[in-house]
């Protein structure tokens, strides 16, 4: 009766009352009238699940940790081992043969009252992709680090993909039974190449061969494993830890709790006013300590340091009750634009798979409302309505059915054929519509009054729906995934012209499986393309075409993603006029291209509104050209590489009343393309950051190789009896250079590589570039 009587008011009134009321409406049914609301009786509690991720270096120990955690939890009954190839979320043909993770795996199980959905994702930088949608989704994260060597070049990344999403985290220092394991080393790391604040929770009892335990500075306890007595550490002795002068690493562990309270005090007032009160040491509240251990953590101020051997089963337990204990519930986290669903369904597919006998399944993550099994959604990226088929809860590569799924949790829908990664879905169009109001009326209310009044104009139908199209654009949606350039590309050929159908159709699904796969066709020869992040990751594609879809391909030479870029500024003026269709075309455009050194990849144009040409342009057509801009900047004009580090300024704009917005995307492209012609451009080649480590009798050896490969090098910094050797080297310099490491060293080196930025190539290497790409020297093209 309320909503109705709230209706029938709302068709009587007029004018801006009318339209403020609306809004209201709107925000109250969004929040309370949803069949889809959550009750904390016929649902799970929020505040007892955990979304969580493991991220690290490769071979820091994340898939051997994760079989752990599911092994002591009771979900599987034997202890996965990543060289023997029988892990739960190692499952792929390819990940066992090679013992690395390729693909992130997502699998649920419970720990001490907490349902715990896990994530293990890859640590090869090729794959680095996975962590990112991966970390998208996930409330808390796990960085492991190998303790003998701290942070390394993929840590990095990872832990710079976890900053963008604002992501708390706990460090796990992995593998300190190893001989060169070193806590220092570890924490000196932390610091001066992450740039945190470690807070110390536990101690390592013992180093090396030695090592049998932790003593846990929170609950001032000692937790030991014995071999003889569990050999699985499935059960550990947990005692006291005394202060009588007996044990003789007193003096470390007094320190370690006094640098606990201490950097707790300076950040929480219930552990500083307890310090004040000259409270002892030993007699803090353990719950005190862990309620601010939490809220530093979950506000990103300390990151809590935990110790152990995954692999000697020694130390995993108490990570798990760290998750539960520190790492935030999905009711702890903001998400931002989920509010204006209020609590509708929202939930972002963050990974596609498809499956033999399922077809596609779609991993969600929900933020707000219910899903139901069978139950219709709208994807709001593509506009469209599908229906869910299955529900399904994650185990590695085993899928059970579920009947619904509440907000908070992760899992599985069969059934989204036009669901991508990165897309959006609610209940309805409806629903969407709905939020969308809610959003650019609370948005409104920041803006100029004038902005106010133009977006509440409608002088006539076409603007009407003109506004309609803008408010469809503004629905709020989860930001999508930020997917780095592809390095590397090759061409891929059937065995017969009668299978490429079915290669044309695995490529499509691989593609949208895996978003850093770019599969495109060449103009010039025919040829179908693939771009990925490396020689790895082309190599997995070869493989699961050939051993998942029984295809016969053969993959062409590896060749450098250059990027071109513009090193003067051009303005251009380009006119497009002709019928077309029985319908006058006219666009006209006047632009200019600017080196831009700061941003890497083109955003937006920037409008250069004068008094002659105020630029007073529609929503939907300055989309349509800057989707030119877009096409014209992806092909440059010397090897048509695309063009980066280049802003566009558009000064003119007029076109017809037919114009259609294909034609406007049109005149821009060939605007940009025509401005590219008129500049001058220069080569880029991607540079790679390294790391090599090395013995030291070995260094003089791989210095010398790497000055010869066009190698910067940064520092050498001695790591115990190891130096480690941190250099930025051209790609083109670094294919099969792993193998000619081990082999210049005996096998004693390894390094780690990752993209670290686009240089200006040499002229000479240039021509060297150019000779190789069409055949000839460009001083023959003439």
């Amino acid at each position: 009766m309320k909503s109705l009587g709230l209706m029938l008011n709302f068709k009587k009134m007029r004018g801006s009352h009318m339209l403020n009321t609306w809004h209201s409406y709107v925000k109250w049914r969004l929040l309370h009238t949803s069949s889809q609301a959550l009750t904390t009786n016929e649902h799970e509690v929020m505040s007892k699940i955990r979304n969580i991720g493991i991220m690290a270096h490769i071979d820091a120990g994340k898939t051997t940790t994760t079989e752990r955690m599911l092994y002591y939890s009771g979900y599987s009954n034997h202890l996965g081992d990543v060289d023997h190839g029988d892990t739960v979320m190692d499952y792929m043909e390819q990940e066992r043969d090679r013992g690395i993770t390729i693909t992130s795996a997502a699998i649920t199980f419970n720990w001490k009252g907490n349902k715990i959905n896990l994530i293990d994702t890859p640590g090869h930088v090729d794959f680095t992709v996975e962590v990112e949608r991966s970390l998208r989704v996930l409330d808390g994260a796990v960085a492991i680090l190998d303790a003998s060597a701290g942070v390394e070049a993929q840590t990095l990344t990872v832990w710079r993909q976890a900053d963008r999403y604002q992501i708390p985290r706990l460090v796990y220092l992995n593998k300190m039974d190893k001989p060169r394991a070193s806590l220092s080393i570890c924490i000196d790391s932390l610091r001066n190449k992450l740039h945190v604040d470690p807070l110390l929770l536990n101690l390592p009892i013992g180093s090396g061969k030695q090592f049998v335990g932790v003593y846990d500075l929170i609950n001032m306890e000692s937790l030991t494993w014995n071999d003889s007595k569990s050999h699985d550490g499935s059960s550990f002795e947990t005692q006291k830890i005394k202060l009588d002068g007996s044990n003789k690493d007193e003096a470390a562990i007094l320190k370690a709790r006094a640098d606990l309270i201490g950097k707790l005090a300076d950040i929480d007032e219930a552990v500083a006013d307890l310090v004040l009160c000259d409270t002892q040491l030993d007699q803090i509240p353990t719950q005190v300590l862990v309620n601010a251990v939490k809220t530093a953590t979950l506000n990103r101020k300390i990151i809590p340091i935990f110790c152990g051997s995954s692999l000697k089963n020694k130390g995993v337990q108490p990570l798990l009750d760290a998750i539960n204990y520190f790492l935030p519930s999905p009711m702890e986290v903001n998400y931002g634009f989920s509010k204006y669903y209020g609590s509708h369904l929202c939930a972002l597919a963050f990974k596609v798979i498809h499956h033999k006998q399922r077809g596609p399944l779609t991993f969600v993550r929900i933020y707000s409302g219910m899903l139901k099994s069978g139950a219709h959604v709208f994807n709001i990226n593509r506009a469209l309505t599908e229906k869910t088929t299955k529900l399904l809860q994650v185990y590695a590569d085993e899928y059970h059915d579920l009947s619904t799924a509440v907000a908070g949790n992760i899992v599985a829908v069969a059934g989204l054929k036009q669901t991508y990664t990165g897309d959006t879905i609610t209940a309805s169009n409806k629903t969407a519509e709905e939020a969308a109001r809610v959003y650019i009326h609370e948005m409104g209310q920041n803006k100029p009054e004038s902005k106010i009044k133009d977006l509440k104009k409608a002088e006539s139908a076409e603007e009407a729906e003109e506004e309609d199209s803008l408010t469809s654009d503004m629905v709020p949606i989860l930001a999508g995934l930020s997917v780095p350039d592809p390095v590397f590309f090759c061409s891929v050929e059937p065995s017969s012209l009668s299978v490429q159908k079915n290669l044309d159709m695995a490529l499509e699904q691989l593609q949208k499986e895996d978003p850093s796969l770019k599969v495109e066709i060449s103009a010039e020869t025919g040829q179908t393309i693939l771009s990925g992040m490396g020689e790895l990751h082309l190599d997995i594609i070869k493989s699961r075409l050939e051993k998942e879809y029984g295809l016969d391909v053969d993959l062409g030479p590896l060749q450098i993603a250059y990027r071109e870029t513009i090193l003067t500024d051009a303005e251009v003026t380009q006119v497009l006029d002709k019928d077309l269709g029985g319908r006058h075309q006219f666009a006209h455009i006047k632009l200019s291209l600017h080196p831009d050194v700061e941003n890497r990849e083109f955003k937006h144009v920037i409008l250069e509104k004068s008094v002659d040409h105020p630029l007073n342009i529609k929503h939907k057509v300055l989309k349509a050209i800057e989707l030119g801009v877009r096409s014209g900047l992806s092909h440059g004009s010397l090897l048509k590489f695309p063009v980066i580090h280049t802003s566009v300024h558009l000064h003119e704009f007029n076109s017809h009343y037919h114009t259609t917005l294909p034609m406007v995307t049109a005149c821009a492209a060939m605007a940009v393309q025509k401005a590219l012609k008129s500049a001058d451009s220069v080569l880029l080649e991607p540079m790679m950051a390294m790391e090599v480590t090395t013995d030291s009798e070995k260094l003089d050896v791989v210095l010398s190789d790497l000055g010869r490969r066009r190698s910067h090098i940064l520092n050498v910094e001695t790591r115990l009896d190891t130096k480690v050797v941190t250099v930025v080297t051209p790609l083109q310099e670094l294919l099969g250079y792993s193998t000619a490491l081990r082999s210049i060293t005996s096998g004693t080196a390894s390094c780690t590589i990752e993209l670290s930025h686009y240089e200006k190539m040499s002229e000479e290497e240039a021509q060297k570039v150019t000779e190789r790409m069409v055949g000839f020297h460009p001083s023959t093209m003439c």
